[in-house]
Protein backbone atom coordinates (compact mmCIF):
# COMPACT_ATOMS: atom_id res chain seq x y z
CA UNK A 1 0.00 0.00 0.00
CA UNK A 2 1.72 3.41 -1.22
CA UNK A 3 2.18 5.77 2.05
CA UNK A 4 0.62 9.49 1.50
CA UNK A 5 2.18 11.94 3.03
CA UNK A 6 1.33 13.68 6.23
CA UNK A 7 0.60 17.27 5.16
CA UNK A 8 -1.40 15.53 1.96
CA UNK A 9 -3.51 13.28 4.69
CA UNK A 10 -4.19 16.94 6.89
CA UNK A 11 -6.14 18.22 3.95
CA UNK A 12 -7.93 14.94 3.06
CA UNK A 13 -8.91 14.92 6.85
CA UNK A 14 -10.42 18.34 6.71
CA UNK A 15 -11.54 18.23 3.55
CA UNK A 16 -13.61 15.33 5.32
CA UNK A 17 -14.85 16.78 8.34
CA UNK A 18 -15.91 20.23 6.13
CA UNK A 19 -17.85 18.00 4.15
CA UNK A 20 -19.46 16.07 7.04
CA UNK A 21 -20.42 19.44 8.34
CA UNK A 22 -22.40 20.36 5.17
CA UNK A 23 -24.04 16.96 4.98
CA UNK A 24 -25.50 17.07 8.17
CA UNK A 25 -27.03 20.24 8.23
CA UNK A 26 -28.65 19.69 4.89
CA UNK A 27 -29.99 16.39 6.27
CA UNK A 28 -31.56 18.22 9.33
CA UNK A 29 -32.92 21.25 7.02
CA UNK A 30 -34.50 18.26 4.84
CA UNK A 31 -35.68 16.12 7.86
CA UNK A 32 -37.67 18.78 9.39
CA UNK A 33 -39.22 20.08 6.43
CA UNK A 34 -37.45 23.74 7.50
CA UNK A 35 -34.46 25.25 8.59
CA UNK A 36 -36.19 26.60 12.05
CA UNK A 37 -36.39 30.27 11.01
CA UNK A 38 -40.57 30.01 12.05
CA UNK A 39 -40.21 31.64 15.55
CA UNK A 40 -41.63 29.80 18.78
CA UNK A 41 -43.37 26.99 16.43
CA UNK A 42 -39.73 26.05 15.30
CA UNK A 43 -36.75 24.38 17.30
CA UNK A 44 -35.39 27.42 19.08
CA UNK A 45 -35.29 26.35 23.06
CA UNK A 46 -35.52 22.59 22.59
CA UNK A 47 -33.13 20.35 24.29
CA UNK A 48 -31.97 17.33 24.39
CA UNK A 49 -33.48 14.61 27.06
CA UNK A 50 -30.33 12.67 26.67
CA UNK A 51 -28.39 15.02 27.57
CA UNK A 52 -30.12 17.82 29.74
CA UNK A 53 -32.96 17.40 32.18
CA UNK A 54 -33.99 14.42 31.42
CA UNK A 55 -36.69 13.37 33.96
CA UNK A 56 -36.45 9.90 33.97
CA UNK A 57 -32.77 10.01 35.03
CA UNK A 58 -30.92 8.86 32.47
CA UNK A 59 -28.13 10.54 30.41
CA UNK A 60 -27.54 9.14 26.82
CA UNK A 61 -29.76 6.09 27.79
CA UNK A 62 -31.64 5.95 24.11
CA UNK A 63 -29.55 3.84 21.89
CA UNK A 64 -27.97 5.00 18.50
CA UNK A 65 -30.27 7.13 15.88
CA UNK A 66 -32.99 7.72 18.28
CA UNK A 67 -33.83 10.62 20.36
CA UNK A 68 -36.15 12.71 22.49
CA UNK A 69 -35.86 16.36 22.72
CA UNK A 70 -38.51 18.95 24.42
CA UNK A 71 -39.48 22.43 23.66
CA UNK A 72 -41.70 25.16 24.83
CA UNK A 73 -44.90 25.38 22.65
CA UNK A 74 -47.09 28.55 24.74
CA UNK A 75 -49.20 28.36 27.47
CA UNK A 76 -53.02 27.12 28.12
CA UNK A 77 -54.76 28.80 30.50
CA UNK A 78 -51.60 29.59 32.96
CA UNK A 79 -50.13 26.12 31.92
CA UNK A 80 -47.00 25.72 30.28
CA UNK A 81 -47.60 22.97 27.45
CA UNK A 82 -44.21 21.32 25.28
CA UNK A 83 -43.28 20.01 22.64
CA UNK A 84 -41.90 16.54 22.51
CA UNK A 85 -39.76 15.16 19.51
CA UNK A 86 -39.27 11.82 19.00
CA UNK A 87 -36.70 10.57 16.39
CA UNK A 88 -35.13 7.62 15.03
CA UNK A 89 -33.41 9.04 12.27
CA UNK A 90 -35.56 8.30 9.53
CA UNK A 91 -39.09 9.22 11.36
CA UNK A 92 -39.70 12.06 13.07
CA UNK A 93 -43.11 12.87 15.75
CA UNK A 94 -44.24 15.57 17.66
CA UNK A 95 -45.92 14.82 20.15
CA UNK A 96 -47.67 18.00 22.71
CA UNK A 97 -48.65 17.77 26.29
CA UNK A 98 -52.07 19.71 25.81
CA UNK A 99 -54.13 17.15 24.34
CA UNK A 100 -50.91 14.14 23.87
CA UNK A 101 -51.72 15.33 20.40
CA UNK A 102 -49.49 14.36 17.57
CA UNK A 103 -48.94 17.41 15.79
CA UNK A 104 -46.73 16.39 13.00
CA UNK A 105 -45.17 13.14 11.81
CA UNK A 106 -42.27 12.93 9.20
CA UNK A 107 -42.03 9.87 6.77
CA UNK A 108 -40.06 8.65 4.26
CA UNK A 109 -41.83 8.09 0.85
CA UNK A 110 -40.65 5.22 -1.72
CA UNK A 111 -37.55 7.79 -2.68
CA UNK A 112 -36.91 8.23 1.19
CA UNK A 113 -38.10 12.16 0.86
CA UNK A 114 -40.14 12.87 4.00
CA UNK A 115 -43.18 14.35 4.78
CA UNK A 116 -45.85 15.39 7.20
CA UNK A 117 -48.63 12.78 6.76
CA UNK A 118 -50.82 14.23 9.83
CA UNK A 119 -53.30 17.11 9.79
CA UNK A 120 -52.82 19.79 12.70
CA UNK A 121 -52.10 23.36 13.21
CA UNK A 122 -48.63 24.93 13.28
CA UNK A 123 -48.93 26.35 16.47
CA UNK A 124 -51.07 26.34 20.51
CA UNK A 125 -53.63 28.95 19.27
CA UNK A 126 -54.88 27.24 16.05
CA UNK A 127 -55.66 23.79 18.97
CA UNK A 128 -57.14 26.53 21.96
CA UNK A 129 -59.11 28.97 19.57
CA UNK A 130 -62.69 29.80 21.18
CA UNK A 131 -61.69 29.41 24.81
CA UNK A 132 -60.38 33.28 24.61
CA UNK A 133 -64.10 33.75 23.58
CA UNK A 134 -65.84 32.22 26.17
CA UNK A 135 -65.62 28.49 25.63
CA UNK A 136 -67.33 26.12 26.95
CA UNK A 137 -69.93 28.70 28.69
CA UNK A 138 -70.30 30.78 25.75
CA UNK A 139 -72.44 28.72 22.96
CA UNK A 140 -71.61 31.49 20.38
CA UNK A 141 -68.24 30.37 21.21
CA UNK A 142 -66.18 27.79 18.42
CA UNK A 143 -65.37 24.65 19.68
CA UNK A 144 -61.46 24.59 19.78
CA UNK A 145 -59.67 21.91 17.62
CA UNK A 146 -63.46 20.55 16.26
CA UNK A 147 -62.02 17.94 14.48
CA UNK A 148 -60.02 16.81 17.20
CA UNK A 149 -56.71 16.69 15.48
CA UNK A 150 -54.15 13.69 16.65
CA UNK A 151 -55.75 14.22 20.42
CA UNK A 152 -56.06 11.42 23.00
CA UNK A 153 -60.02 11.00 23.23
CA UNK A 154 -61.30 10.20 26.72
CA UNK A 155 -63.22 9.24 29.09
CA UNK A 156 -64.92 7.77 26.14
CA UNK A 157 -64.25 8.19 22.46
CA UNK A 158 -66.81 8.43 19.72
CA UNK A 159 -70.48 8.84 20.95
CA UNK A 160 -72.91 7.99 24.25
CA UNK A 161 -77.06 8.25 23.00
CA UNK A 162 -78.50 11.11 24.29
CA UNK A 163 -75.56 11.36 26.93
CA UNK A 164 -76.91 8.57 29.46
CA UNK A 165 -76.09 5.55 30.50
CA UNK A 166 -76.52 3.46 33.50
CA UNK A 167 -73.93 1.06 35.60
CA UNK A 168 -76.50 -1.39 38.30
CA UNK A 169 -78.56 1.25 39.70
CA UNK A 170 -76.53 4.10 39.11
CA UNK A 171 -77.79 6.80 36.02
CA UNK A 172 -75.38 9.18 34.95
CA UNK A 173 -75.92 12.09 32.35
CA UNK A 174 -72.95 13.52 29.97
CA UNK A 175 -72.74 17.18 27.93
CA UNK A 176 -74.52 17.29 25.38
CA UNK A 177 -71.92 18.68 23.06
CA UNK A 178 -73.01 16.83 19.73
CA UNK A 179 -76.55 16.99 19.81
CA UNK A 180 -78.60 14.43 20.80
CA UNK A 181 -75.39 12.52 21.98
CA UNK A 182 -72.16 13.28 24.04
CA UNK A 183 -69.15 12.55 21.70
CA UNK A 184 -65.40 11.91 22.64
CA UNK A 185 -65.92 12.97 26.71
CA UNK A 186 -68.01 16.16 26.57
CA UNK A 187 -66.61 19.66 26.18
CA UNK A 188 -63.76 19.27 28.29
CA UNK A 189 -62.20 15.63 27.15
CA UNK A 190 -58.78 14.59 27.20
CA UNK A 191 -58.70 16.42 24.28
CA UNK A 192 -58.40 19.59 26.06
CA UNK A 193 -56.34 19.24 28.78
CA UNK A 194 -52.81 19.34 29.48
CA UNK A 195 -50.93 16.16 30.63
CA UNK A 196 -47.97 15.88 32.94
CA UNK A 197 -45.11 14.24 30.97
CA UNK A 198 -41.67 12.70 31.41
CA UNK A 199 -39.14 11.31 28.06
CA UNK A 200 -38.84 7.49 28.12
CA UNK A 201 -35.17 6.47 26.62
CA UNK A 202 -34.62 3.25 26.31
CA UNK A 203 -31.88 0.76 23.86
CA UNK A 204 -34.35 0.16 21.42
CA UNK A 205 -37.27 3.18 21.88
CA UNK A 206 -37.84 6.55 22.87
CA UNK A 207 -41.01 8.05 23.69
CA UNK A 208 -42.93 9.96 26.28
CA UNK A 209 -45.02 9.19 29.00
CA UNK A 210 -48.03 11.18 29.88
CA UNK A 211 -50.32 11.16 33.01
CA UNK A 212 -53.34 12.94 34.32
CA UNK A 213 -56.23 12.54 36.88
CA UNK A 214 -59.94 12.55 35.85
CA UNK A 215 -61.42 13.34 38.27
CA UNK A 216 -65.16 12.03 38.93
CA UNK A 217 -67.86 14.23 37.46
CA UNK A 218 -65.80 15.22 34.46
CA UNK A 219 -68.35 15.07 31.38
CA UNK A 220 -70.16 17.74 32.32
CA UNK A 221 -69.78 21.03 32.49
CA UNK A 222 -73.32 22.13 33.48
CA UNK A 223 -74.47 24.16 30.27
CA UNK A 224 -75.99 21.90 28.19
CA UNK A 225 -77.65 20.19 30.23
CA UNK A 226 -77.27 22.33 33.19
CA UNK A 227 -77.68 19.77 35.63
CA UNK A 228 -75.61 16.01 34.76
CA UNK A 229 -73.18 13.82 36.70
CA UNK A 230 -70.40 13.40 34.90
CA UNK A 231 -68.47 10.16 34.43
CA UNK A 232 -67.96 8.34 37.70
CA UNK A 233 -65.40 7.39 39.57
CA UNK A 234 -61.05 9.06 39.70
CA UNK A 235 -59.38 7.96 36.89
CA UNK A 236 -55.97 7.80 36.87
CA UNK A 237 -54.65 7.12 33.14
CA UNK A 238 -51.18 6.72 31.56
CA UNK A 239 -50.55 7.17 28.00
CA UNK A 240 -47.11 6.28 26.59
CA UNK A 241 -46.52 7.24 23.08
CA UNK A 242 -42.94 5.39 21.93
CA UNK A 243 -41.02 5.25 18.57
CA UNK A 244 -38.65 2.57 17.57
CA UNK A 245 -35.73 1.83 14.86
CA UNK A 246 -38.67 0.33 12.65
CA UNK A 247 -40.95 3.44 12.23
CA UNK A 248 -43.55 1.71 14.58
CA UNK A 249 -45.56 4.58 16.88
CA UNK A 250 -46.89 2.27 19.32
CA UNK A 251 -49.86 4.06 22.14
CA UNK A 252 -50.01 2.28 25.70
CA UNK A 253 -53.25 2.90 27.10
CA UNK A 254 -54.04 1.79 31.03
CA UNK A 255 -56.16 3.14 33.56
CA UNK A 256 -57.29 2.28 36.91
CA UNK A 257 -60.70 3.48 38.70
CA UNK A 258 -62.17 3.79 42.36
CA UNK A 259 -65.32 3.40 41.31
CA UNK A 260 -67.15 1.71 38.67
CA UNK A 261 -67.01 3.71 35.67
CA UNK A 262 -66.66 3.25 31.79
CA UNK A 263 -63.53 4.08 29.58
CA UNK A 264 -62.90 3.96 26.05
CA UNK A 265 -59.44 5.78 25.18
CA UNK A 266 -58.21 6.29 21.61
CA UNK A 267 -55.71 8.56 19.34
CA UNK A 268 -57.83 11.31 17.01
CA UNK A 269 -54.93 11.47 14.37
CA UNK A 270 -56.01 12.23 10.52
CA UNK A 271 -53.80 10.98 7.90
CA UNK A 272 -52.87 12.31 4.36
CA UNK A 273 -49.98 10.18 3.06
CA UNK A 274 -48.91 12.46 0.53
CA UNK A 275 -48.50 14.92 3.06
CA UNK A 276 -51.26 17.39 4.74
CA UNK A 277 -52.31 20.10 2.98
CA UNK A 278 -51.71 18.15 -0.93
CA UNK A 279 -55.49 17.42 -1.49
CA UNK A 280 -57.55 14.73 -0.81
CA UNK A 281 -57.50 11.20 0.18
CA UNK A 282 -59.57 9.72 -2.16
CA UNK A 283 -57.13 7.80 -4.02
CA UNK A 284 -55.95 6.02 -0.88
CA UNK A 285 -56.50 2.63 -0.79
CA UNK A 286 -57.75 0.63 1.97
CA UNK A 287 -57.89 -2.56 4.19
CA UNK A 288 -59.59 -3.22 7.00
CA UNK A 289 -59.63 -6.71 8.52
CA UNK A 290 -63.64 -6.60 9.31
CA UNK A 291 -66.17 -8.40 8.26
CA UNK A 292 -68.99 -6.58 9.59
CA UNK A 293 -70.03 -3.07 10.80
CA UNK A 294 -71.95 -1.67 13.64
CA UNK A 295 -74.80 0.81 11.50
CA UNK A 296 -76.06 4.16 12.82
CA UNK A 297 -79.12 6.00 13.03
CA UNK A 298 -79.31 9.67 11.70
CA UNK A 299 -77.58 10.76 14.92
CA UNK A 300 -74.93 8.27 13.87
CA UNK A 301 -75.70 6.44 17.14
CA UNK A 302 -75.17 2.17 16.52
CA UNK A 303 -78.61 0.62 16.14
CA UNK A 304 -77.50 -2.42 17.87
CA UNK A 305 -76.90 -4.53 14.44
CA UNK A 306 -73.61 -6.60 13.51
CA UNK A 307 -74.32 -6.19 10.04
CA UNK A 308 -72.11 -8.05 7.21
CA UNK A 309 -70.06 -5.48 5.05
CA UNK A 310 -70.53 -7.78 1.80
CA UNK A 311 -72.04 -6.78 -1.24
CA UNK A 312 -72.29 -2.91 0.47
CA UNK A 313 -69.68 0.02 0.07
CA UNK A 314 -68.49 -1.07 3.71
CA UNK A 315 -66.69 -3.99 2.35
CA UNK A 316 -62.93 -3.21 2.60
CA UNK A 317 -61.68 -6.75 3.37
CA UNK A 318 -59.94 -6.24 -0.40
CA UNK A 319 -58.11 -3.07 -1.03
CA UNK A 320 -60.41 0.05 -1.99
CA UNK A 321 -59.77 3.34 -3.39
CA UNK A 322 -61.58 5.60 -0.54
CA UNK A 323 -63.40 7.69 -3.42
CA UNK A 324 -64.32 4.64 -5.17
CA UNK A 325 -67.72 4.30 -3.62
CA UNK A 326 -67.94 7.28 -0.86
CA UNK A 327 -70.89 8.96 -3.23
CA UNK A 328 -72.67 5.68 -3.70
CA UNK A 329 -77.23 5.80 -3.17
CA UNK A 330 -76.92 4.44 0.46
CA UNK A 331 -78.57 5.38 3.76
CA UNK A 332 -75.18 4.78 5.39
CA UNK A 333 -72.67 6.97 3.51
CA UNK A 334 -75.97 9.50 4.02
CA UNK A 335 -76.18 9.25 7.31
CA UNK A 336 -72.24 9.59 7.98
CA UNK A 337 -71.87 12.04 4.84
CA UNK A 338 -69.30 9.76 3.63
CA UNK A 339 -67.82 7.36 6.06
CA UNK A 340 -67.94 8.04 9.67
CA UNK A 341 -68.48 4.32 11.18
CA UNK A 342 -67.55 1.42 13.24
CA UNK A 343 -66.34 -1.80 11.88
CA UNK A 344 -66.16 -5.15 13.67
CA UNK A 345 -62.52 -6.12 13.50
CA UNK A 346 -61.51 -10.06 13.07
CA UNK A 347 -59.62 -10.31 16.59
CA UNK A 348 -57.21 -13.19 17.06
CA UNK A 349 -58.30 -15.71 19.29
CA UNK A 350 -56.38 -14.02 22.36
CA UNK A 351 -58.12 -10.38 22.44
CA UNK A 352 -54.57 -9.55 24.36
CA UNK A 353 -52.83 -10.21 21.14
CA UNK A 354 -51.68 -7.29 18.73
CA UNK A 355 -53.00 -7.90 15.31
CA UNK A 356 -53.26 -5.91 12.26
CA UNK A 357 -56.84 -3.90 11.96
CA UNK A 358 -55.91 -2.07 8.89
CA UNK A 359 -53.52 -0.69 5.96
CA UNK A 360 -54.07 2.28 4.30
CA UNK A 361 -51.68 2.72 1.18
CA UNK A 362 -50.94 5.88 -1.23
CA UNK A 363 -50.36 4.48 -4.65
CA UNK A 364 -48.54 7.76 -5.69
CA UNK A 365 -45.91 8.12 -2.50
CA UNK A 366 -45.72 4.30 -1.86
CA UNK A 367 -45.94 5.64 1.82
CA UNK A 368 -48.14 2.44 3.68
CA UNK A 369 -49.70 2.83 7.24
CA UNK A 370 -50.60 -0.34 9.24
CA UNK A 371 -53.01 0.11 12.16
CA UNK A 372 -52.33 -2.74 14.55
CA UNK A 373 -54.31 -3.11 18.19
CA UNK A 374 -55.39 -5.01 20.81
CA UNK A 375 -59.19 -3.14 20.40
CA UNK A 376 -61.85 -4.72 18.74
CA UNK A 377 -63.50 -2.41 16.97
CA UNK A 378 -61.96 0.69 14.55
CA UNK A 379 -63.96 4.06 13.59
CA UNK A 380 -62.78 4.76 9.78
CA UNK A 381 -63.95 8.64 9.10
CA UNK A 382 -63.06 10.42 6.07
CA UNK A 383 -63.25 14.02 6.94
CA UNK A 384 -66.51 14.39 6.07
CA UNK A 385 -66.86 17.88 7.92
CA UNK A 386 -63.88 19.40 7.19
CA UNK A 387 -64.93 22.63 5.65
CA UNK A 388 -61.92 24.65 4.19
CA UNK A 389 -61.90 26.70 7.30
CA UNK A 390 -59.44 25.75 8.97
CA UNK A 391 -55.66 25.87 8.18
CA UNK A 392 -52.83 23.43 8.73
CA UNK A 393 -49.27 23.60 9.57
CA UNK A 394 -48.49 24.37 5.74
CA UNK A 395 -50.64 26.76 5.54
CA UNK A 396 -53.31 25.19 3.25
CA UNK A 397 -56.74 24.76 4.07
CA UNK A 398 -58.68 21.44 5.15
CA UNK A 399 -61.40 20.41 2.66
CA UNK A 400 -63.59 17.53 2.72
CA UNK A 401 -61.51 14.54 2.57
CA UNK A 402 -58.14 16.05 3.32
CA UNK A 403 -57.74 13.38 5.36
CA UNK A 404 -58.97 10.29 7.40
CA UNK A 405 -59.12 9.14 10.59
CA UNK A 406 -58.68 5.38 12.09
CA UNK A 407 -59.82 5.77 15.58
CA UNK A 408 -59.33 1.83 17.43
CA UNK A 409 -61.77 1.58 19.88
CA UNK A 410 -64.33 -0.32 21.65
CA UNK A 411 -67.92 0.48 19.95
CA UNK A 412 -69.59 3.51 20.22
CA UNK A 413 -72.22 3.70 22.60
CA UNK A 414 -71.22 0.42 23.84
CA UNK A 415 -72.69 1.17 27.85
CA UNK A 416 -76.18 1.42 26.32
CA UNK A 417 -75.98 -1.66 24.01
CA UNK A 418 -75.84 -5.04 26.30
CA UNK A 419 -74.45 -7.07 22.79
CA UNK A 420 -71.41 -4.84 22.66
CA UNK A 421 -68.04 -5.54 23.97
CA UNK A 422 -68.02 -4.33 27.72
CA UNK A 423 -66.18 -0.86 28.38
CA UNK A 424 -66.81 -1.37 32.00
CA UNK A 425 -64.29 -0.82 34.31
CA UNK A 426 -64.23 -1.40 38.26
CA UNK A 427 -61.69 -1.07 41.26
CA UNK A 428 -58.98 -3.24 41.03
CA UNK A 429 -59.22 -3.66 37.49
CA UNK A 430 -56.71 -2.42 35.08
CA UNK A 431 -57.56 -1.25 31.38
CA UNK A 432 -54.84 -1.91 29.12
CA UNK A 433 -54.87 -1.36 25.58
CA UNK A 434 -52.18 -0.89 22.49
CA UNK A 435 -51.92 0.41 18.94
CA UNK A 436 -49.32 0.72 17.10
CA UNK A 437 -49.43 3.16 13.45
CA UNK A 438 -46.40 1.38 11.67
CA UNK A 439 -45.09 3.01 8.37
CA UNK A 440 -43.79 1.95 5.13
CA UNK A 441 -43.07 2.75 2.11
CA UNK A 442 -43.12 0.39 -1.41
CA UNK A 443 -39.62 -1.17 -1.49
CA UNK A 444 -38.61 0.28 2.20
CA UNK A 445 -40.38 -2.14 4.91
CA UNK A 446 -39.48 -1.00 8.42
CA UNK A 447 -41.78 -2.51 10.72
CA UNK A 448 -40.75 -5.14 12.67
CA UNK A 449 -40.23 -6.40 15.77
CA UNK A 450 -44.05 -4.70 17.11
CA UNK A 451 -44.15 -7.62 19.73
CA UNK A 452 -47.15 -7.99 21.50
CA UNK A 453 -49.44 -6.09 23.95
CA UNK A 454 -51.64 -6.79 26.50
CA UNK A 455 -55.93 -6.50 26.29
CA UNK A 456 -58.35 -4.60 28.56
CA UNK A 457 -57.55 -6.77 31.69
CA UNK A 458 -61.05 -6.42 32.76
Amino acid sequence: MRRTSRSTRVVVAGLVAVLAVLVGAAFAVAFTGHSGRHGSSGHHGSKSLSHHGSKSGGHGKAGKGLSVTSEPFGTFQGTSVDRYWLSNGRMKVAILTYGGIIQQLWAPDRRGRKANVTLGFADLAGYTDGFAQGYPANPDAPTPNSPYFGAIIGRYGNRIAKGTFSLGANTYTLDINNDPNSLHGGFLGFDKRVWDASPIEESDRVGVELTRTSVAGEGCVHVNPPNCTGYPGNLEVTVRYTLDRHNNLRMDYTATTDAPTVVNLTNHAYWNLMGEGTGTIYDHRLTLNADAFTPVDETLIPTGEIRPVAGTPFDFTTPHAIGERIRDNDEQLMFGRGYDHNWVLNQTSDPSDLFKAATLRDPASGRILNVLTTEPGIQFYSGNFLDGTLYGTSGHAYRQSDGLALETQHYPDSPNHANFPSTRLDPGQTYRTSTIYQFEASGHKFGHGHGHGHGHGR
